[in-house]
């Protein structure tokens, strides 16, 4: 399963979370994930990828 997330470096310790299946920034609770230390965002990154295989497992074992 691919991951959705991803990071895109916008200038030095600067990085964006992408949707890589839209190809536009990431939306978390209203914030556009962009400017992000590269600490904050690898964590980020990582949370949401896991929390989106988890969603997308839910929902495969519900069809």
């Amino acid at each position: 399963m691919p991951n959705r997330y991803a990071l895109r470096r916008e200038q030095e310790h600067s990085w964006t979370i992408v949707d890589v299946f839209t190809g536009q920034p990431a939306v978390l609770k209203h914030r556009v994930l962009v400017g992000m230390s590269t600490r904050d965002a690898d964590d980020m990154v990582v949370q949401m990828n896991v929390r989106d295989i988890k969603r997308r497992e839910k929902a495969d074992r519900k069809s």
